[in-house]
């Protein structure tokens, strides 16, 4: 399980910081004076006074094991470390907001300190009864000294103190399967009255989700369970978190609970060159938006976090042949038959033989490649909204191009066979689009390809 679960934990690791900074990317953004808004479990204190916060989540899902297998959770989160801008005055420090020593800027900020924290159990054990585990999270404080000993940076945490309750039961069905659940709890009590949102942050658990695994079991998806477990699957009660099966296409042992709605094994595009903190845009728009920042907001940005500073030195050095990488990616699904030559270079690359090439491209339709040029009868599907289709059924119409989007789907640009405004439309690019399974292919004796190359 351990290669599966270094696979799902590069998945949690954006999950742990989405949001943590957006672009772009220094503290004087708007947007990011308001900051992790994603997971958060606050203080109970804090949370029975805003109904907006909750101070607790819980993630149930189903699998099947044995009653010796051992469930392994791997509780994920972050801790605000408030980072101070500190200089010497007489015998004495006082905060500053920002400072320059050295060429290099300093601010005052909040940062995050990463942790993992994992409880394990024996399911016989869970079946007998709840099993709490406390977790304690030291605070602390740590000086960096900047050069010249005049200026400092000060880092403070505030302790933190949490529970996981594990609970599973035999669920209704053929096979025997369970109910597991976690449920995590902040029980953080501070010493002085929460005030701010910012100030009970401090005491928070930051991005909270989990990886769950079951070595030698099998967890039931909750997206598409199997028929006879689908009852089961609804009644999850999943507060503040969505399980998918984590881990690659063929892992079933490893689920990730999550904050954020994803689909079964996610996974991070192989395109992407590093953290943006912005899991739901496209790398390509950030990476260009970062790139074109002013030399001062960049230095603003290095100036905020580390965190930020790596990413805007990982951009500003980014070669050209990795941004390319950015555009235009395409995912196939299988079954789709498209049959590329094998080239020496990669398949985005314009210049590869097995680059996407509607004009060339083809798809086997009941046994019959289709391809430009290609004759069809189509026959919009009822799921189709555009009721001016179905002044469609029926007609023959010329394939223009084959295309593949980058969810991997088939569609086919085609014209009427009898519009006389057809040469006109072709001229603009502007086609009507069917997916395969919308049209019939007409076969033309010899002038129509077999998928075995041949001819009808």
């Amino acid at each position: 399980m351990r290669s599966h679960l270094e696979h799902a934990r590069q998945v949690a690791d954006a999950v742990l910081y989405e949001g943590y900074l957006l672009y772009p990317y220094h503290q004087a953004a708007q947007k990011n004076q308001v900051r992790f808004q994603f997971g958060v479990l606050m203080p109970p204190g804090w949370a029975a006074e805003d109904p907006t916060e909750a101070s607790w989540s819980q993630t149930e899902c189903l699998l099947e094991g044995a009653d010796d297998a051992e469930v392994d959770v791997r509780v994920r989160f972050l801790q605000v470390q408030r980072r101070l801008v500190q200089v010497r005055s007489r015998n004495d420090w006082h905060e500053v907001d920002a400072l320059t020593v050295g060429g290099t800027d300093y601010t005052a900020f909040d940062e995050a300190v990463e942790h993992e924290e994992q409880v394990t159990a024996v399911v016989s054990a869970l079946l007998t009864g709840d099993i709490d585990v406390e977790l304690g999270i030291d605070g602390g404080e740590t000086v960096t000294w900047l050069p010249g000993e005049s200026a400092r940076l000060v880092r403070q945490r505030e302790p933190l103190a949490a529970r996981v309750r594990l609970h599973a039961e035999h669920v209704a069905g053929p096979y025997r399967a369970l109910r597991l659940r976690v449920r995590l709890e902040n029980l953080t009590a501070p010493k002085a009255a929460i005030r701010t949102r910012q100030d009970g942050l401090r005491h928070a658990l930051i991005a909270a989700h989990s990886l769950i695994g079951v070595p030698g079991g099998r967890f039931l998806s909750l997206t598409d369970p199997p028929e006879w477990a689908s009852a089961e699957a609804a009644a999850c009660e999943n507060v503040r978190t969505w399980p998918v099966l984590a881990g690659p296409a063929q892992c079933t042992e490893l689920v990730l609970s999550s904050p954020l709605i994803l689909y079964d094994h996610p996974e991070i595009a192989a395109e992407s060159a590093g953290n943006l903190f912005d899991g739901t845009e496209i790398d390509e728009i950030l990476t260009l938006r970062t790139m074109a920042l002013t030399d001062a907001e960049k230095q603003q940005a290095r100036a905020t976090d580390p965190r930020a500073a790596e990413l805007i030195d990982r951009l500003d050095h980014l070669p050209p042949e990795l941004l390319e990488r950015m555009h235009g990616a395409i995912r196939y699904l299988d079954g789709v038959s498209r049959v590329p030559t094998a080239g020496t270079l990669p398949w985005w690359d314009p210049g590869s033989d097995s680059a996407v090439s509607p004009e060339t491209d083809h798809v086997v339709i009941d046994g019959i490649r289709v391809c430009r040029d290609s004759r069809v009868i189509m026959q919009p599907g009822s799921r189709r909204a555009d009721a001016q289709d179905l002044f469609l059924t029926g007609r023959e119409a010329v394939v223009e191009a084959v295309l593949f989007d980058v969810d991997g789907q088939v569609h086919l640009a085609v014209t009427v066979a009898d519009d006389p405004a057809a040469d006109l439309q072709r001229s603009h690019g502007r086609f009507l689009y069917f997916t395969p399974d919308e049209v019939t292919p007409v076969e033309r004796g010899s002038a129509t390809e077999t998928a075995e190359g041949g001819k009808s």
